[in-house]
C-alpha cells in the first residue's frame, strides 16, 4: 500500500522527520531512497532528534561508520550502505540485533538486496521545485500509523498550530497515545483516542468493550470532563476537538504526580485524593451529560454484565497462568454464583459516578492550586454510575504502588469522616463495600495483567501481581466475602490459612 505527499520547504522536511517518530515502533525497517541531496539525512536527523527530544543532539552522518546506534526511548540505528562491497557486510553490522530492539534507518539499501527484509517502510525523496515529494510504501498496518500521524499533524495545521513540535508524552494499556505539544510559547496535551475497534462476540451479541462499557470514542472523556469541573473538581480544558476522528487538544495540568522521586507516595496528595472524591460523592450525579451541540453521553451503570465480564479475567487468564491448566466448568459455576450474590447485596450500596481509574497514573498534582483544586484528574473515559466505594478501593489500594497499610488506613478514615457530614452517609455499609469493590477491581486486575502480557505482548504490567495479590487478600478480609476467600484458597490463587 502507498501514500504520496508533497514537503514544501526544509521546514516541512522536519516536521515530517517528526511526525513520524510518532508513527514509527521498535521492529520498523525504514528504507530511505532517493538522490544525494533529495533529504534523506535531513529526515533522519529530525526523526532522531524527535525521538530523543533533544533540538540539538548530535546526528552525524553514517557514511563513514556505516552505522550509528542511538539509546533513545525506542533505541534507532542510521545505516548508511553507501560504502559496503558486499551486503553480507549488514550481519556484521548488527542489523538483526538492531531490528529486533529499535527502529532501522537504512540509506541505499539497494546496496543491501538480499540480506534486508523483503517488507517494511519504503520512503522515496525526489526533489520537486524548491522542495520533495515522498512516495511512502508500507504493510497495511504501517501505513495506517502513519496516516494516522499525518492526520494529527492535518488537525494542528487546520486550527492554526502548523508549527507546532510533537513529543511522544505517553501510551496506555489500551490503544490511545498521548502527545506533548509546544505552540506560540505554550504547552499543550493532544490525545489521540481512535475508534476502538470491536472485539468478538462474547455475549447477548455484544463484545467485550460494549459489556464493559468501555469508552469507544472521545464523546465520554469531553462529556465527564465538563462535568468534574461543573462539580467543583479540576479536569483538564479542551481547546480543540475533532470528534469523529478522535482527536483532543487539551490543557496540559502539569508533571506533578502523588508520588516522590523513588515512587513512594506522598501522604498528603493522597489525602488531598481521597477528599476530592468525598466531595464528588456527596453531591448527586447526573446521568444524561452534554458533549458538543446536540450530542448528550449518557452515563452506563456498572451492571452485573460488566463486574461479571472483568471479574472473568481471573478464570480466563490468570487461572490457566498460575495454574497451568484453564478453570473447570465447576470453578467457573462457583464463581460466577458467588460474585452474582456479591453483585446483588450491592443493589442497596450508595451509587453515585465512579471514574474506574482513580489512582497515581491519572492524578496530577498542581502545588499552585488550592484545596481539592490542587488534584488535576484525567482518563476518566470510561466513568459508570455504580457503588461509589469502587474508586476509594482503586486510590487506597493503588494498582501501581505500594500503600504502607497506616496511610491506607489514613485515608479511609480521612473519607469517611469528611463523607460522615453527609446526611444519610452510613459508614459501616460504605466500608463493608469497600470490601466488595476492592475485590471486584483485584479480581479484574491478577486477570489483566496476565491478558496484557500473553495477548498484548505488553509484559512489564506484571510487575504489578505481587501487589495485586496482597491487595485482594485484604479485600477478602471482611466476612461478607468469606465464599470468595474459600474460592480463591481452594483453586490455589491465595495461600490458604495457616
Amino acid at each position: 500500500m502507498s501514500l504520496d505527499i508533497f514537503l514544501a520547504d526544509e521546514a516541512a522536511t522536519l516536521r515530517f522527520g517528526e511526525d513520524m517518530a510518532l508513527a514509527f515502533k521498535r521492529g520498523d525497517y525504514v528504507a530511505l531512497e532517493g538522490d544525494l541531496g533529495a533529504g534523506k539525512s535531513t529526515f533522519s536527523r529530525a526523526l532522531i532528534r524527535a525521538i530523543a527530544d533533544d533540538a540539538y543532539l548530535e546526528v552525524p552522518s553514517p557514511t563513514f561508520t556505516l552505522v550509528q546506534l542511538y539509546d533513545l526511548r525506542i533505541p534507532v540505528a542510521h545505516f548508511d550502505l553507501y560504502r559496503i562491497a558486499d551486503a553480507a557486510e549488514i550481519d556484521e553490522l548488527g542489523f538483526d540485533e538492531a531490528l529486533s530492539d529499535g527502529i532501522c534507518l537504512v540509506e541505499w539499501p539497494d546496496k543491501g538486496a538480499g540480506a534486508l527484509p523483503a517488507e517494511g517502510i519504503t520512503l522515496t525523496f525526489v526533489h520537486e521545485g524548491d522542495g520533495r515529494r515522498v512516495a511512502i510504501d508500507a504493510p497495511a498496518p504501517a501505513l495506517a500509523r502513519i496516516r494516522r500521524a499525518l492526520a494529527i499533524r492535518a488537525f494542528l495545521d487546520g486550527r492554526g498550530y502548523g508549527n507546532a513540535a510533537r513529543r511522544h508524552l505517553t501510551g496506555d494499556a489500551s490503544v490511545r497515545a498521548y502527545e506533548h505539544i509546544e505552540a506560540g510559547g505554550k504547552r499543550y496535551v493532544l490525545m489521540d483516542s481512535p475508534r476502538q475497534p470491536p472485539g468478538p462476540i462474547l455475549a447477548h451479541g455484544k463484545y467485550y468493550q460494549q459489556i464493559a462499557h468501555i469508552a469507544e470514542d472521545v464523546k465520554p472523556f469531553i462529556a465527564i470532563g465538563k462535568y468534574l469541573v461543573s462539580r467543583g473538581l479540576c479536569a483538564p480544558a479542551i481547546y480543540e476537538m475533532d470528534i469523529e476522528q478522535g482527536i483532543l487538544l487539551i490543557e496540559d495540568l502539569g508533571n506533578d504526580g502523588v508520588l516522590d522521586e523513588n515512587g513512594a507516595p506522598i501522604a498528603e496528595r493522597y489525602r488531598e485524593s481521597a477528599a476530592c472524591l468525598a466531595q464528588m460523592h456527596g453531591q448527586a450525579f447526573s446521568r444524561d451529560l452534554p458533549v458538543a451541540g446536540d450530542i448528550v453521553h449518557r452515563v452506563p451503570d456498572f451492571d452485573r454484565d460488566a463486574m461479571q465480564i472483568e471479574v472473568s479475567l481471573l478464570t480466563d487468564w490468570y487461572v490457566p497462568w498460575k495454574c497451568g491448566t484453564p478453570a473447570s466448568d465447576d470453578e467457573r459455576r462457583d464463581y460466577v454464583a458467588i460474585w452474582d450474590a456479591l453483585i446483588a447485596s450491592l443493589a442497596s450500596a450508595e451509587h453515585n459516578l465512579l471514574l474506574r481509574d482513580f489512582h497515581s497514573p491519572n492524578i496530577i498534582w498542581r502545588p499552585d492550586a488550592d484545596g481539592t483544586d490542587r488534584v488535576g484528574i484525567i482518563d476518566f473515559q470510561d466513568a459508570m454510575i455504580g457503588p461509589s466505594a469502587y474508586d476509594l478501593a482503586s486510590l487506597v489500594q493503588d494498582a501501581r504502588v505500594d500503600i504502607p497499610d497506616e496511610l491506607a488506613d489514613n485515608l479511609l478514615e480521612h473519607y469517611l469522616s469528611l463523607r460522615g457530614r453527609d446526611s444519610g452517609f452510613d459508614r459501616e455499609r460504605f466500608s463493608r463495600d469497600w470490601h466488595v469493590m476492592a475485590a471486584q477491581r483485584n479480581c479484574k486486575l491478577v486477570g489483566l495483567w496476565v491478558r496484557l502480557m500473553q495477548r498484548d505482548g505488553k509484559p512489564s504490567y506484571m510487575r504489578h501481581m505481587p501487589r495485586t495479590l496482597r491487595n485482594l487478600q485484604r479485600a477478602l478480609s471482611h466476612p461478607d466475602l468469606a465464599p470468595l476467600r474459600a474460592w480463591c484458597e481452594k483453586a490455589g490463587i491465595l495461600a490458604t490459612e495457616s
